[in-house]
């Protein structure tokens, strides 16, 4: 028998043409959708099916591992095209179906084929407007006439605020009773996956997030995320310090990015514990900024966690990108990902480490010598659109905070890792001992018996 928990269980048993799984990080999401698709398999055998997700990466690091260990806990074997975007499944040496793997980082694509069951993956973490554009796209490929068939949309996501499934699974059937034998919904929390993930892993989620989003990243419950002010748990009082840079002390200096408006916040960390200790604001240009560092703490070693934009050519030297300039100054070092964090996540981190969901404040701030930062920590709103309000002057600051806070103490959970505890086994795909556990072959034994 396939291995589920209860709202996992209750899920599959809903009998809507739409369904949502809505559920906190680790509840099982992505293992029970992968449990519908192998149902459709079994029950309506080569009637193709369709799994989407917001990039090709996430298909790649959580769906193809995960389909492969739910497909043997369903009694087939998975076997993953990743040229063609495409997952096979078998029983035994019969054939029941193919998933075809499509993202939705442009819903344009979503063209040329047809499918008889869809599973869209994590669909709240994108942009409304887009994901209303998927959706319309994917229930266009719900096109297979089969008996028995009812083409139907899976949905399983964490829920990030009002968005579009609090609006297509919630709000609609609420506001017209005739859509609710359309829309089914599913609430599932990190507790009812327990028995399946670390012993420390939900006291680590409470260490790792601010109170307000316990609710949705835990229990999976739509809360409002954009209200207020954006750092709504800074308290110029209870996060502050009057601690001071000592002579020789190593900086962490998280820099923001912009035309005659740079800003730095020069951290330290003492003993786990990151101190904003000092900003410099309103900076001309890079060269400017790199000067005033020098001059301002002197006999320092830097770490820069800049804003990744600085790869580019901002400086009054077109020649040289603003982190080039960086890297090549003694005593600097620079820490930069690919790519910026996404807004909510260096969010999330910041808050996190101002207040966690048990009431502990990490991140301390000398008000006194940080008076721009407190400022905006206190009053950067929301706007319209649910994000950070970059109309008012205050994000600069945060910003900059933010990409030092974010490089060094991420909270928000990474697709490979959700991918990885979302697993009933609550291992590592491919690591030695999933594979003994799932019987499956390793990479190895792949290319062997391609030979």
């Amino acid at each position: 028998m396939p291995t589920l928990n209860e709202p996992q269980a209750a899920f599959l048993q809903l009998p809507h043409k739409f369904r949502a799984f809505v559920g906190g990080f680790g509840s099982g999401k992505t293992w029970v959708g992968c449990g519908s698709l192998c149902r459709h398999a079994w029950e309506h055998p080569r009637i193709p099916a369709g799994y989407f997700a917001p990039t090709y990466p996430q298909i790649r690091d959580i769906f193809y591992p995960t389909i492969e260990e739910v497909a043997h806990d369903w009694g087939l074997r998975a076997s993953i095209a990743e040229s063609n975007k495409e997952v096979s499944l078998y029983a035994g040496r019969q054939y029941r179906g193919t998933i075809i793997c499509r993202s939705m980082e442009k819903p344009s694509s979503i063209v040329g084929f047809k499918i008889g069951q869809a599973l869209v993956d994590e669909i709240d973490t994108m942009n409304k407007r887009k994901a209303q554009d998927a959706w319309r796209k994917i229930i266009a490929r719900l096109r297979v006439k089969a008996d028995g068939l009812q083409n139907g949309i899976d949905v399983t996501t964490t829920p990030e605020g009002f968005n579009f499934v609090y609006e297509q699974f919630h709000q609609m059937p609420s506001e017209r009773p005739e859509l609710k034998a359309l829309y089914g919904l599913v609430h599932a929390s990190t507790y009812d996956n327990e028995v399946n993930l670390p012993e420390d892993y939900i006291r680590s989620l409470y260490e790792s997030y601010p109170p307000q989003l316990v609710q949705a990243y835990i229990d999976g419950m739509f809360v409002n995320l954009t209200t207020g002010s954006v750092y709504s748990v800074f308290s110029r009082s209870r996060n502050a310090t009057d601690e001071v840079i000592q002579e020789g002390e190593h900086l962490h200096i998280g820099m923001d990015f912009n035309v005659l408006n740079m800003t730095a916040i020069v951290c330290v960390i003492r003993d786990d514990q990151p101190m904003a200790l000092d900003e410099l604001t309103g900076i001309r240009d890079t060269p400017a900024m790199i000067q005033a560092l020098k001059d301002q703490f002197p006999g320092h070693r830097m770490t820069i966690y800049p804003d990744a934009s600085g790869e580019s050519t901002h400086t009054n030297n077109a020649s040289v990108s603003d982190l080039g300039l960086l890297r090549v100054e003694r005593g600097m070092s620079v820490v930069k990902p690919a790519a910026n964090p996404r807004i909510r996540a260096r969010v999330v981190s910041v808050n996190a480490m101002l207040c966690n969901a048990k009431g502990r404040r990490r991140l301390k701030v000398n008000v006194r010598r940080c008076p721009k930062l407190t400022e905006a920590l206190e009053k950067q709103p929301y706007d319209a659109n649910g994000m950070p309000d970059k109309t008012t002057g205050f994000d600069h600051p945060p910003d900059a905070l933010g990409y030092f806070i974010h490089g060094r103490y991420p909270a928000a959970v990474s697709a490979r890792d959700r991918g990885a505890i979302e697993r009933p086994s609550g291992l590592k795909p491919y690591s030695r001992a999933w594979l003994e556990s799932s019987g499956l072959p390793s990479n190895a034994d792949r290319r062997r018996n391609a030979l």
